[in-house]
């Protein structure tokens, strides 16, 4: 892994910004693989300000609550349209969709859908408290490919400051799977905040095990880890 340390979480948001625009800029048909909570919404906005030509670009989300409607305030989609795509036009984006019919099916479709694109260039991720990356949570499959989990009470108690109470927050949500995310051909980790110290120490041990999803990371050739206020 490489890791870059930034002064604080602008300077964080800033250079995966440029990390990111750098190959979006090298690339005829840039893939891009996008995650939503607290941590990427400095890049966004980045992304957001300086508006770069994004027209050539295809993105997928990481994930999607089940059970609620893509017009929902605190779907995933809802997110990604208020803090990206508002503002900047793709090729095409892509997001799980919660309230399908079929959710087995729809995992299914997600996957055929990326295969569709060959790889993901670049998948960005975020760290949970307890190593989660997308709502892959401890105990997941390496092997895994987009499915359906059932939400550990810790991620849900993390999110419910977004929902008007830990009742409103959903209990499923479709992810993209560990195995899924390992298959991008880079990947880039943003951790921030003390919260996420014990997480990103644990990380850095360097113990591969899958009741800390995130380990399986040091086994991708191409991750960079961009961190800051985690001491």
């Amino acid at each position: 892994m490489n890791v870059i340390q930034t002064n604080n979480y602008e300077a964080l948001s800033q250079r995966v910004a440029d990390y990111v625009q750098e190959l979006v800029g090298a690339k005829d048909q840039p893939v891009l693989g996008l995650a939503t909570g607290s941590t990427p919404v400095g890049f966004y906005e980045y992304i957001r300000q300086t508006q770069p030509d994004w027209s050539h670009v295809t993105t997928f989300n990481l994930d999607e609550y089940v059970g609620i409607s893509p017009s929902h305030s605190q779907s995933y989609r809802t997110f990604m349209e208020k803090n990206l795509f508002s503002n900047i036009s793709v090729m095409a984006s892509y997001i799980p969709d919660g309230q399908a019919h079929d959710l087995t099916a729809e995992c299914t479709r997600y996957e055929q859908l990326i295969a569709e694109q060959g790889q993901i260039d670049l998948q960005i991720l975020g760290l949970g408290h307890n190593g989660h990356i997308g709502f892959n949570e401890p105990g997941t499959s390496f092997q895994s490919r987009t499915h359906i989990v059932d939400l550990a009470e810790t991620t849900r108690q993390a999110n419910a400051r977004f929902f008007e109470s830990i009742d409103d927050v959903p209990t499923q949500a479709i992810t993209m799977g560990i195995q899924t995310i390992m298959e991008a051909k880079k990947i880039v980790l943003m951790v921030s905040g003390h919260d996420k110290q014990h997480a990103f120490n644990r990380l850095m041990e360097g113990e591969v095990d899958e009741q800390f999803p995130a380990s399986v990371l040091h086994h991708h050739p191409d991750v960079t880890v961009f961190v800051s206020d985690v001491g």
